[in-house]
């Protein structure tokens, strides 16, 4: 009877130490794993109720075989980014270019958290100097335009601090574009594709495109038979013709149709 005993206590210990060690060493307890990892198992509670091989690694909520405690022992990691950089100067000086803007992953995502945003930003932008810092003369040719949110970021006053000249806005009425206005799909060239034909936009002439004689194809001197020339900063293929219906203070028309001059 006390060997019967023994044995049994002798058992009920070792089934204890297996209990302890499972309970340690099961799960998805140190084991969280990035993409699709076979080796990132164990031998659990699976989420669909079943016992036996579950897995740790990202793709586990797509192939539906990840262990009970997945989602409390891998929490999904967002990726977080920094705050953007200043604009870079445009790339080419005197025509029209792009300026670039970026920023940096400060936390990489994990277990299928978010992914990270676009890290560069392009945007159209023509300046008015050369590298030497000589004037570029006037401007001729077709009116250079890009989007309105674009030339919000143009300073609002001088550099001391005087307001700078309000400008004003001229209504067209778009007769043509290119197809390419609509098939660019980089981040700075969505804005093309709210160029429309038949549609009236809203286009403004402020500084510095306004003391620089930037303005053209703005219609001031033509009448309203005049076809006149345009073309999207950031796409040179994205071009077309317009005609003026009206001069205005400011520009009323929908968002998407509210353009600027460069």
């Amino acid at each position: 009877m006390r060997g019967s005993s023994v044995e049994v206590a002798y058992w009920l210990m070792v089934l204890c130490y297996l209990g302890r060690k499972h309970l340690v060493t099961s799960g998805c307890s140190g084991r969280c794993c990035r993409g699709r990892n076979m080796g990132c198992s164990s031998t659990d509670w699976r989420m669909d109720r079943t016992y036996g091989t579950c897995y740790c690694d990202e793709d586990c909520i797509n192939a539906k075989d990840c262990c009970f405690d997945y989602f409390t022992e891998c929490p999904a990691q967002d990726c977080a980014v920094g705050a953007w950089s200043f604009w870079s100067g445009c790339a080419k000086p005197c025509q029209p270019s792009v300026r670039v803007r970026v920023r940096h992953v400060e936390q990489q995502p994990g277990n299928s958290g978010d992914p990270c945003p676009w890290l560069e930003q392009r945007a159209g932008c023509r300046e008015y100097r050369d590298q030497r810092g000589t004037h570029c003369g006037l401007h001729s040719g077709p009116a250079f335009i890009t989007s309105m949110k674009f030339g919000n970021r143009r300073p609002k006053h001088d550099s001391y601090g005087n307001p700078l000249e309000a400008g004003f806005c001229v209504e067209f009425k778009l007769e043509s574009r290119t197809p390419h206005c609509t098939v660019e799909n980089r981040p700075h060239t969505h804005w093309m594709r709210y160029i429309t034909e038949g549609f009236k936009v809203c286009v403004a002439c402020e500084p510095p495109a306004l003391r620089n004689s930037s303005c053209q194809g703005d219609g001031q001197e033509a009448d309203k038979e005049t076809l006149l020339d345009w073309q999207a900063v950031g796409n040179p293929h994205c071009r077309g013709t317009w005609r003026k219906i009206q001069k205005t203070p400011q520009c009323t028309c929908p968002t998407q149709h509210n353009f600027i001059f460069t």
